[in-house]
């Protein structure tokens, strides 16, 4: 086993979730049911800067577990490399979606869910971020608590490429 890189700020972590939070496309949710079956699927998203934009149909177990709100959990990343996101999600028909997040979506992913019936988006509203490499950053993980990030992104160093 090698050892793992020096354990990264709080700072730099923070920096290195939001990049992804703005560049990746795909997330894992999970939900579960009144009566507790869990469901697990993955999702395209949109990050705002607030929240995250999903889209699913109505009919869909991940949306009838959140509806008209309920919590939600959102992993990006890989086992070792994660952004855990646990939150409050609720559904928005396309009729209702703001135009500019509804464009800003069919624009990251060349497809526009608003005029199909069946589906809904999906707004999900982060009251506790976690992220995490190696067992030595697990110590420092939580980057939000309570809907309140704990600190500030660095600046990324010049010879950084954005």
């Amino acid at each position: 086993m090698t050892n793992p890189e020096p354990p990264r700020s709080p700072e730099q972590r923070l920096r290195d979730t939001l990049g992804r939070l703005r560049d990746d496309r795909d997330a894992w949710v999970a939900t579960a049911s009144p009566d507790g079956t869990p469901c697990l699927v993955p999702l395209s998203f949109l990050w705002d800067g607030e929240t995250l934009l999903m889209a699913t149909r109505a009919t869909n177990p991940t949306a009838v577990n959140v509806t008209p709100t309920g919590p939600i959990r959102v992993t990006l990343g890989t086992t070792r490399d994660v952004v855990l996101i646990e939150g409050d999600a609720e559904t928005v028909k396309g009729a209702d979606l703001p135009a500019a997040d509804g464009d800003a979506f069919a624009a990251k992913f060349a497809w526009d869910p608003r005029k199909r019936s069946p589906w809904v988006y999906l707004r999900i509203t982060p009251h506790t971020v976690r992220a995490w490499r190696e067992v030595n950053e697990l110590a420092d993980r939580d980057l939000m608590l309570s809907g309140t990030w704990l600190a500030r992104p660095s600046p990324a160093p010049a010879d950084a490429p954005s």
